[in-house]
């Protein structure tokens, strides 16, 4: 048996922070002057933003949840949002695990994160989208998890 990692365990419980936060939002929209701002490795397994978004952020960007998004919808393994970029909504998905930082202003509250490197993700199966995006996970019935890069704990 190896050891407790209480790091993994710090940090898995720190994105479940989130997850309320966003589950809540998703479920009431947005309560009192709570708002977020949101980082992420765009270069993230799983992550789904456009190319131009990627061409712009490679590594890393902030989105911000607060007048301005639609359609958020949040599951086990990350999020789906829709946001105004230069015009045009996008639907991007972010998994919790490509989180880097998540801080609520409005009550001056703030989590950082250290996403797992890519190479200590256990491989998965390759997809293809229609759009030519391949993405990594599991695909069951046109979802795609991220259950395969969680750690067996």
């Amino acid at each position: 048996m190896s050891e407790i990692d209480y790091e993994d365990l710090v940090q898995d419980g720190l994105r479940n922070v989130v997850k309320y936060a966003l589950k809540r939002t998703a479920d009431e929209g947005t309560i009192g002057l709570h708002h977020f701002y949101i980082s992420f490795k765009t270069d993230f397994p799983g992550v789904q933003i456009p190319d131009a978004l990627l061409d712009q952020h490679p590594e890393e960007m902030t989105i911000v949840l607060q007048h301005q998004f639609w359609g958020l919808e949040v599951n086990d393994d990350g999020f789906f949002v829709s946001l105004s970029f230069n015009d045009d909504q996008e639907q991007i998905f972010v998994p919790f695990l490509a989180l880097l930082s998540f801080m609520d202003p409005s009550v001056k509250f703030g989590l950082q994160f250290t996403p797992p490197e890519v190479d200590e993700l256990p491989m998965a199966e390759m997809i293809e989208t229609e759009e030519g995006q391949i993405e990594t996970g599991e695909k069951k019935d046109n979802v795609v998890t991220l259950d395969a890069f969680r750690k067996n704990k």
